[in-house]
Formats: structure tokens, C-alpha cells, sequence
């Protein structure tokens, strides 16, 4: 089967051909249809995994992916061949991932089916992000009425969650950069979304917003002291990048570090939203797998939104 490979890291992703897996006990064997780029394939091919993460080589990338199940491993229930499923890849090690048109996953963890009015294409590309704004919202118990700053609101994580917290009805106060990055997160939900600027005086505008600071900052991307000091006293910050307790000495605000293991719950909750029109996925550049090496040059280049790849 083809698929988007590393042989060694740190090393650029090239298409190559490797061995279609098969499925073991527990496991399904999904014919891949679509999947999608986050940080962490990046992370990976930059090598900056390989310290706390077993990998395996040639090292197929990818964690999230749709499409239909070909083949069950032994003692499988709840999923049958031809079913349309999505999910995320959860193995203890890299290496069978799902930019690939073939792909194992454990049937107990990280899949769900998709439901009618979910898209191939959206499903593809939902898992991770998703279930990383949804872990992070949850983590600051943000309610209606609370104002939540999102670091990082153009990426793919950063607008799924500035489109949840306008739901919860929160107010919305996002980072992006001037221009398309801007535009893009202001036209992510019919809620009013407050943009600031990141490269300029992101304090002053914050304040001019929330006087006494915000009460819950999502640190998806950037500098995380920087919004953390905007927090009120009492505050509550998520991160998924890292920033931890001790990088907020002497201020009043709890630290909640996110690492999401997107269950069937999440997935399902999830994908009922967009079917629903709730939620959109912001998928703003698709490439054929053939075409990996090309999409990861656009992650790079800070693409806002999600960059799906289709595997048929």
C-alpha cells in the first residue's frame, strides 16, 4: 500500500510503498478514505518524539483518519465490514499510522461510526482537534456568561474550540494575525468573536475587553506565560503545549496540562455536532496522499484551519 513515511527522524515525510497491515485480535482494518495533518505528525518527523515515544520504521505518520472497515480481528463486536467509521490512531508506539490507505486500530478505543450528515472529508479530519478543544473546555469547567481567551485560535484545534466556547455561550476573545489568519477566526461562528492581534500589545487589548482578566485562557500555540498573566485571580488555564504549573509561579490561576485520548463518547458527541450543523470542521486545504510531502510544507507555513488528506 502507499503511504507517508520517515525512514529515520529527523527526516522530511516522503510516499512510499510498505507492507498493508493486518488486523490483530481487537483490532479493525480500515480502508482509509480520508485522514488529516496536526502538530504532532510534525512534531514527529522533526524527531522531536522519539525520547518518550517507541518508533517503529519505515514509520507510517498520521493519527486521525475515516473510512470503511475491511476486515475485523478476532473478538470484535459493535463493528462490522463495510461499516463507515472515524477515529484516532491510539497505539503505545509510532509507526502504524493513518496517512496511509490502510490502517489497524483497536476497535475498543478511538473509533466511532459516522453518522449520517458527517462527511468522509470532516470525519477525516475531526478526531484529534476535536477532541482536544473539547478536553480543554471541559478541563476550565468554562460556562455561559465566562469570557476564555484561545492561544492559537486560526489552528485546527483553536478554531474547533473557538466555535464550542461561543456555544457554551461564552465571550470569545481569540489570538491571530492580522490579515487571513484574522478574517478566518472571525468567520469561524455567528457569535461575536473579539480577535487580537498576538504580534502587538496583546495585554492592552485584552484588558480593553476583560478589565480584570479573563477567566479561562486555552494555550493552544505561543508564548504561555504571555496569556496566563491575563487570567483573573482564580483563573483557570488548559494547555496542550506543555506549559505546566511551575511556569506560573506567584500567580493565582490553576494549570490543567491536556493530553486528550479521544474515546468513542467524544468521538460520537463530536461528530452528532457537525451533523447537526452545530459545529463545522475547518478543513481549508485538502491534498492527495501522493501529495504529503507538499502538505506538511503547508502545516508549516502556518495554513490556518485543518489540512485534510484523502487516501483513496
Amino acid at each position: 500500500m502507499r503511504a507517508a513515511t520517515l525512514d529515520s527522524v529527523p527526516s522530511p515525510p516522503a510516499v512510499a510503498e510498505v507492507e498493508t497491515p493486518r488486523p490483530k485480535a481487537g483490532e479493525l482494518l480500515v480502508k482509509v478514505a480520508a485522514a488529516s495533518l496536526n502538530g504532532f505528525d510534525l512534531a514527529t518527523a522533526a524527531g522531536y518524539t522519539q525520547a518518550f515515544m517507541e518508533h517503529r520504521f519505515p514509520l507510517v505518520l498520521g493519527q486521525d483518519f475515516a473510512g470503511t472497515v475491511e476486515e475485523l480481528g478476532e473478538g470484535v463486536y459493535g463493528f462490522a465490514v463495510g461499516d463507515a467509521v472515524f477515529g484516532v490512531v491510539l497505539k503505545p508506539f509510532l509507526g502504524a499510522g493513518s496517512l496511509a490507505q490502510y490502517v489497524t486500530v483497536p476497535a475498543g478505543h478511538g473509533v466511532a461510526h459516522i453518522p449520517v450528515g458527517l462527511t468522509v472529508g470532516d470525519a477525516g479530519a475531526l478526531g484529534v482537534a476535536g477532541a482536544t478543544a473539547q478536553v480543554s473546555l471541559d478541563a476550565v469547567a468554562l460556562s455561559e456568561g465566562e469570557t476564555v481567551l484561545v492561544s492559537g485560535a486560526s489552528g485546527g484545534v483553536g478554531a474547533l474550540a473557538v466555535q464550542l466556547a461561543a456555544s457554551r455561550g461564552a465571550k470569545v476573545v481569540a489570538t491571530a494575525r492580522p490579515g487571513a489568519q484574522a478574517d478566518f477566526v472571525a468567520g469561524l461562528t455567528g457569535a461575536e468573536v473579539h480577535v487580537v492581534d498576538f504580534t502587538g500589545d496583546l495585554e492592552g487589548q485584552v484588558r480593553a475587553i476583560a478589565p480584570d482578566g479573563v477567566d479561562a485562557v486555552l494555550h493552544l500555540a505561543g508564548d504561555g506565560p504571555a496569556p496566563a498573566a491575563l487570567l483573573r485571580p482564580g483563573g483557570q488555564l488548559a494547555s496542550a503545549t506543555g506549559l505546566s504549573q511551575d511556569d506560573v509561579k506567584g500567580q493565582e490561576v490553576t494549570v490543567h496540562a491536556i493530553m486528550a485520548t479521544p474515546g468513542a463518547q467524544i468521538l460520537t458527541s463530536l461528530a452528532e455536532q457537525v451533523a447537526s450543523g452545530a459545529l463545522r470542521v475547518p478543513v481549508t486545504a485538502t491534498y492527495s496522499l501522493e501529495q504529503a510531502p507538499e502538505a506538511f510544507a503547508a502545516f508549516g507555513a502556518s495554513t490556518p484551519g485543518k489540512i485534510a488528506v484523502t487516501c483513496a
